[in-house]
């Protein structure tokens, strides 16, 4: 199986060709002996390669890292907001951003590559309510993911969730490794910034009857 990286906005997808086509989101490092991918808001990622570490920051966002240990295929998310106001878990706009979509979607890839959801291994990390506002979405996101494992009949084995301070984290999908760092004020003010960023584009596209952001009306 090739590696596929989706994206909020229609983009590549695929093996190594499409991410070669984004400069610097995999590369090589040395320290690690091992390709890094890097993956953000709105996207996931899912790879049977025994030499990629998968790589995210997380303020308020949530991260899920599944794999099946028997098969060998593992995978990402990173999503901004839980879900849309309407209706269960799948009928919100189909973007990766949503919590819903993003679980829903890096599950049914697993699945398509050879995973059973009754070997998934789940560990969920982020939530922390990094930004200052009236609506905390860490803690939000943080809920929801929790909720809706419980919801899928999923169980999670290992949860980083909530708190203020947001974290760096590399999974390790060949053997579901996962090293956790939090990081400084210095690097709380630039994941803020960039999470404000992200939300005034998605405010830029939002529809009629999705939640807000950040408490803003």
């Amino acid at each position: 199986m090739s590696t596929a990286l989706a994206q909020e906005q229609p983009a590549n997808t695929g093996g190594a060709e499409a991410l070669q086509a984004v400069p610097g989101r995999r590369f090589f490092d040395n320290t690690h002996s091992a390709w890094m991918v890097k993956v953000f808001p709105g996207e996931f990622y899912v790879t049977r390669k025994p030499d990629e570490i998968l790589v995210t920051v997380l303020g308020s966002c949530v991260s899920a890292c599944i794999r099946d240990p028997i098969v060998g295929v593992g995978g990402m998310n990173h999503f901004m907001l839980p879900k849309g106001r309407a209706g269960g878990w799948g009928d919100d706009l189909q973007s990766a951003r949503f919590g819903n979509f993003a679980m829903e979607k890096l599950i049914n890839e697993l699945i398509k590559a050879g995973a059973s959801r009754d070997r998934m291994e789940i560990k969920v990390f982020g939530g922390g309510n990094v930004i200052d506002a009236s609506t905390a979405v860490g803690t939000d996101n943080s809920q929801f993911v929790l909720r809706y494992l419980e919801a899928e009949g999923l169980r999670c084995s290992a949860e980083d969730l909530g708190g203020s301070h947001p974290r760096r984290i590399h999974y390790y999908p060949a053997t579901g490794r996962v090293v956790r760092r939090l990081l400084g004020t210095g690097e709380t003010y630039a994941i803020t910034r960039e999470e404000r960023e992200y939300a005034d584009r998605l405010k830029q596209r939002q529809p009629a009857g999705e939640i807000h952001l950040f408490g803003d009306e």
